[in-house]
């Protein structure tokens, strides 16, 4: 059987790494086979992936970053463009080759997996508030349609796994502060007791933000637990508490109110003290058996989550959400009755969503009556096989296939308006096939790949109001045709591909005059996609580096005509730039100094289907500096840091469509923080 166990990333592959590279072997290709990924849901070589993928390592994620949210850390990766880092009641929007773009709150399109449990709703929505970017080890990003690995909203794949135990047992402490009211408090420890590896980490952190109604504070708890039964025998219970009672939604302004005050919050959000307060407690358990005969991993969890909404309007707009979801899965791969150039995975997942969702009248921020009242249901379940077939020593053969049934159900509670109890099923077949070929210094590739997205719950919603089901929607699918190739040596990394994405059935988001920040959604006929992206990671042997990726797509209808009979055919879709760009410059030495200088470049795109509105291009830059210096088992980290370094006027969200052009959420001027990590470890001295 073809095993690859080690997970060594050199610093050219990953982005702005700050440690020295990690090649162990002269030949390069030897040290490539040894990059190991896992978000393609088996442990493989990346050189046999017939897809583009980045991966992002600790230092990245956590060196003198404030972790407000996942944008700090994935800048670089190419086809990955984020907005809205600043307004914690609307979350992060995340869009990876066009997919996820229209979320008008939350992470729509891709699929988000913490520790091999997804955090991905079956619906096919997701949240990045209880990730903690403070213990978070390694991020892959599978860039691309992934139904055969993931089954519904898998336009792309970001895995996110909580750094791994160290040699010794350590106790960090991690303190903070800046402008905006940014402060951060952590503490963390892990180590090993006998057969038990355990990493716990907490910390609380609160901004009052850059805009008039803006502030938020939360605290998340983390940890993950392994036991070891044997070397080949690990049952590991990841746990996760996150309390964030304090979310405020300054809302969206039109041009005009952003050019009399950039840091005004919408008077209505403002009247209607618009803003979200969440809990959530998330348990799984991941167990793994390695044998000749094959490898097995089976896996469970269950997620609390109580969620408080209130919306810039009166009628329904309070929102009380009761959530349950849970889930299991297991995944076998092949071993001594194959041949060792096959590998062949075989799986199922079973996940359930229960959500108790009422809504009352926001009574300009105080709860009215009852005025809407269901329980929402879905069932999601998935079978899917993947194989990898290497032959002629330098060709790999992959492919996959994966069957999805997912039911919604509700159950109206609510019945002075009628019963709009009801139920809707969808199925799908999602297929893939990739081919690969090692040129010795690098690697081609192509691939076919597939996705299909329902409408989430929340999506589904009717927009006259009412309970039930906007039964008019459909999912939308996806086909991607990719071409590639990535390459390297000791020092430098790069990549290049190009693709073309066929999409059916997309879904676009609207307002309405009578329920002002509430979006629904329609099905716009077909849509094309087609772009390439570029990433080179240079590390030299002074402790200089050069990290950059460039990114250009042209995402437009083809056939839409919206619910009002306007004809947008031809239309660039709204919320994406043409063109996005990052570079990154970075020095370290042996004495402990560390220093990014970092620039993001994003192009003029459009605010709605239209194109009537457009957002100006622009460039924003940061700087973060720190210093490491040991005293026995004491190891110091003070860092500083400035974001939006020039003082670029820019807008950090865009809301799609927005009613009475609304489209704004101003991001803050120049601002500075600081602060000091203490690590104590035992065993150095």
């Amino acid at each position: 059987m073809h095993r690859k166990h080690a997970i060594l990333v050199p610093q050219s592959l990953a982005l702005l790494l700050g440690a020295a590279p990690a090649w162990s072997q002269d030949s390069d290709r030897e040290a490539l086979d040894e990059i190991v990924v896992s978000a393609t849901r088996t442990e493989t070589s990346v050189r046999d992936v017939a897809r583009s993928i980045s991966i992002v390592d600790a230092e990245r994620i956590q060196g003198a970053t404030q972790q407000l949210a996942l944008d700090e850390a994935l800048a670089g990766v190419p086809g990955l463009f984020m907005l809205n880092r600043y307004n914690f009641a609307q979350d992060l929007r995340v869009s990876l080759r066009g997919f996820g773009a229209r979320s008008a709150f939350g992470i729509r399109g891709i699929k988000i997996i913490v520790d091999g449990i997804p955090e991905t709703l079956p619906d096919g929505q997701a949240g990045v508030d209880s990730i903690d970017l403070g213990s978070a080890g390694r991020i892959e990003v599978l860039r691309g349609p992934s139904s055969t690995l993931y089954g519904n909203a898998s336009g792309g794949v970001i895995s996110i796994q909580t750094e791994s135990v160290r040699d010794f047992p350590f106790v960090e402490a991690n303190l903070a502060a800046g402008e905006l009211g940014y402060q951060k408090y952590q503490l963390k420890t892990g180590g090993t007791a006998g057969k038990l590896d355990y990493l716990v980490n907490v910390a609380a952190q609160e901004i009052d933000g850059y805009r008039d109604h803006s502030r938020a504070e939360g605290t998340v708890l983390n940890s993950r637990l392994a036991y070891r039964f044997t070397d080949d025998d690990v049952l590991t219970v990841a746990l996760n508490h996150t309390d964030q009672p304090v979310s405020k939604d300054a809302g969206g302004l039109n041009a005009a109110e952003v050019a009399a005050n950039r840091r005004a919050a919408r008077s209505t959000n403002v009247l209607f003290d618009a803003d979200e307060a969440l809990d959530q407690q998330r348990i799984g358990f991941v167990y793994q058996r390695k044998r000749d005969a094959g490898d097995l991993t089976l896996r469970n969890y269950y997620v609390w989550r109580d969620f408080e909404n209130s919306l810039p309007f009166e009628a329904g707009g309070a929102v009380d959400l009761d959530r349950f979801f849970y889930g299991f899965g297991g995944q076998y791969t092949f071993g001594d009755m194959f041949p060792e150039a096959l590998d062949l995975t075989t799986g199922i997942d079973v996940d359930r969503q229960d959500d108790e969702r009422r809504r009352f009248d926001n009574l300009q921020g105080s709860q009215g009556p009852l005025v809407f009242d269901q329980q929402e249901r879905v069932d999601a379940a998935g079978v899917f096989a993947n194989f990898q077939y290497r032959f002629a020593d330098r060709w790999t053969l992959s492919g996959g296939l994966r069957y999805d049934e997912i039911s919604f159900d509700i159950s109206d509670r609510y019945l002075a308006d009628g019963d709009d109890s009801g139920s809707i099923d969808f199925d799908r077949v999602s297929p893939s096939l990739g081919v690969s070929l090692d040129l010795g210094s690098g690697m081609l590739f192509g691939s076919y790949s597939s996705s299909f997205e329902t409408p989430t719950t929340t999506e589904l919603a009717n927009p006259d109001g009412s309970g039930g089901f906007n039964a008019s929607l459909e999912p939308q699918t996806a086909d991607n045709f990719e071409l590639g190739y990535k390459g390297g040596d000791r020092q430098l990394y790069y990549e290049l591909a190009v693709f073309d994405i066929s999409l059916e059935g997309e879904l676009v988001p609207f307002e309405l005059e009578q329920f002002p920040g509430r979006t629904f959604y329609s099905n716009a006929g077909k849509s094309s996609r087609t772009g390439m992206e570029a990433a080179v990671s240079w590390t030299g042997d002074s402790g200089f580096g050069v990290d950059a990726s460039y990114t250009w797509s042209d995402f437009a209808f083809d056939e839409f005509v919206d619910e009002n009979g306007t004809d947008f055919s031809g239309r660039r879709l709204p919320g994406l730039p043409r063109r996005f760009g990052y570079l990154g410059l970075r020095y370290q030495d042996e004495r402990g100094l560390n220093a990014v200088l970092e620039t993001s470049y994003a192009g003029d795109m459009y605010a709605n289907n239209a194109n009537s509105a457009v957002v100006p291009s622009y460039t924003v830059a940061g700087v973060r500096v720190s210093y490491d210096f040991i005293r026995g088992p004491w190891k110091f980290r003070p860092y500083v840091g400035v974001n939006n370094l020039f003082d670029e006027k820019y807008n950090s969200n865009i809301r799609i469509n927005a009613f009475g052009g609304r489209y704004y959420e101003p991001a803050p001027e120049r601002n500075a923080y600081a602060g000091i990590v203490v690590t104590w470890q035992g065993g150095a001295g």
